[in-house]
């Protein structure tokens, strides 16, 4: 184990890229590990034009990548990003776009819905509660109506509805410092709710733990609470959770071209390192052995491996 007592990991493959496109968001949440916001418009911190056409070459040259995973950011608002799920749509890749719903309000996007679904996009979209209260605290005033509101023209064109291959997924994450409760009790409890109040449907619900870096470690701090997060994290340690954890299979490119294990450590600027401590890039994608590759792990790595696990794509064992 390494000195924080988090045990070693290595890369078990190579078969889905998740591309954050930039920091770029029309909100700024408190939860939010990338510290995204509206006010992030520099080139510095959103793909070039020139990195989208290299990510279109990496997935026309390397067809062991089968699914392209867009984050940001509000990925929708980079100018490449239509252009890039074309060209992914186009290789027959999957592809999977974490909205944040309230997007569709920005300006030339109300379209999103019908692009979404011309593509066969996978959408992971955050709600991390069917209660307007708690949704406004965490992520702003007036993002629960909006947000109700970008669900059901979702549901219009066929997401999230019974025996549509549209797949709709919420990702609900904990208001503070807490483990989420469980997946599938949680999914029933939203389930009920938004179709009896809203008339809204999904198809899942995934859970992930909220991560201590950057803006809620910031809140965290704030409130003197850290320590007996980082506690609660270790205490909770579930060793069950290691084989499903995404970064043995994904590997992360960041707006700079650079690449990491995983979105959190992106965030940290942990970045992949061959043998001489270089760090790697996409144009080190094509040639590199990245099977067993060692994953550079830290403190955060806990928040993926407590109670049922966490993961873009939710719990990663049967609840505990």
């Amino acid at each position: 184990m390494s000195g924080f007592g988090f045990p070693p990991l290595s890369r078990a493959g190579f078969s889905t890229l998740q591309f954050n496109v930039g920091r770029l968001c029309n909100q700024a949440c408190l939860h939010c590990h990338v510290e995204s916001s509206p006010s992030l418009t520099q080139d510095e911190y959103n793909a070039s034009p020139s990195l989208i056409n290299r990510v279109i070459d990496l997935l026309a040259a390397n067809p062991d990548i089968q699914t392209l995973d867009l984050t940001g950011g509000a990925p929708e608002l980079n100018p490449g990003f239509r252009r890039l799920v074309s060209a992914a749509y186009q290789l027959q890749r999957k592809i999977l776009v974490r909205h944040n719903l309230t997007v569709q309000g920005e300006k030339d996007q109300s379209d999103l819905p019908h692009f979404f679904a011309e593509h066969g996009i996978e959408l992971f979209c955050s709600l991390p509660c069917y209660l307007e209260e708690n949704v406004n605290k965490q992520r702003g005033n007036g993002v629960f109506s909006t947000s109700i509101s970008a669900l059901q023209k979702l549901n219009d064109v066929g997401y999230g509805m019974p025996d549509s291959l549209l797949k709709l997924n919420l990702v609900y994450n904990p208001i503070g410092d807490s483990l989420p409760p469980s997946q599938q009790a949680l999914e029933d409890d939203y389930r009920h709710e938004l179709r009896s109040r809203y008339s809204v449907e999904f198809s899942n619900l995934v859970t992930i733990t909220n991560q201590p870096i950057h803006r809620f470690e910031h809140y965290l701090q704030r409130e003197q609470r850290y320590d007996s997060y980082m506690k609660l994290l270790r205490d909770n340690f579930n060793p069950e959770t290691l084989p499903g954890l995404m970064c043995r299979s994904a590997i992360s490119l960041r707006w700079d071209g650079k690449v990491f294990d995983c979105d959190f450590n992106l965030v940290k600027g942990l970045a992949m390192v061959d043998s001489s401590h270089r760090e790697l890039t996409i144009d080190d994608l094509l040639s590199i052995d990245s099977e067993s590759m060692s994953i550079a792990v830290d403190g955060h790595c806990f928040a993926c491996t407590a109670g049922a696990g966490s993961s873009c794509g939710g719990s990663l064992v049967q609840e505990v």
